[in-house]
């Protein structure tokens, strides 16, 4: 079996506000937006680049996620990028509050964390 990441899929609190971060903050291209009358929910489809990743959702009133203390499930979603200090700085830029920069003891490389509007942590990993 060969397996792949097809996509990551996100509910949030604020439709409008999720929208708006994973688009005009981290710059993720819309692929895809429906409105599914059924469920009172909203569909959004994100890429980085031409790569299809990150389904944003919205449904009424869902349960907040907890974020700390850490539990058990998804911990993070990480982003590989090239430059850990400049994709910082331009985040900052944004008004984004940033966690230092820290250096992973395993591999040598450069990371950071932020979080999304509902406080999923998101890392920032250098390539």
């Amino acid at each position: 079996m060969h397996l792949k990441i097809h996509h990551i899929a996100i509910i949030c609190s604020d439709y409008a506000v999720s929208k708006k971060f994973y688009t005009e903050i981290l710059g993720l291209n819309i692929v895809r937006e429906v409105y599914r009358e059924e469920r009172q929910s909203y569909k959004l489809d994100l890429a980085i680049g031409d790569q299809y990743v990150i389904e944003l959702f919205s449904f009424p009133d869902p349960p907040e996620r907890p974020s700390r203390p850490e539990s058990c499930g998804l911990r993070h979603l990480a982003f590989s990028v090239e430059n850990v200090s400049n994709t910082r700085t331009e985040l900052i830029k944004k008004g984004v509050d940033c966690e230092e920069v820290r250096i992973d003891e395993f591999t040598g490389k450069a990371f950071f964390f932020i979080q999304d509007p509902d406080q999923l942590p998101l890392e920032f990993y250098e390539r």
